[in-house]
């Protein structure tokens, strides 16, 4: 199984954005994501932006894991 986190870019230099992941920065290829743009949200997976989503899904994707973690608690 593969899993794709949820990060808002900050900011591009070529083919290198760093991006927000819950308060920690990162920075990430966005080849795969020539569209991405500074505030996008895009799913990161091994380091690479692999598709820009808008920041409802992002919210709520964000939602899905704190639920299932206080399941675990």
């Amino acid at each position: 199984m593969c899993l794709a986190i949820p990060a808002r870019i900050v900011k591009i230099k070529g083919p290198v954005a760093e991006v927000d992941v819950g308060g920690n920065t990162k920075e990430i290829n966005i080849v795969l994501t020539p569209e991405a743009k500074v505030g996008d949200y895009v799913l990161l997976h091994a380091g690479y932006a692999i598709q820009v989503i808008d920041e409802k899904s992002a919210e709520e994707i964000f939602d899905a894991w704190e639920e299932a973690y206080e399941a675990l608690q």
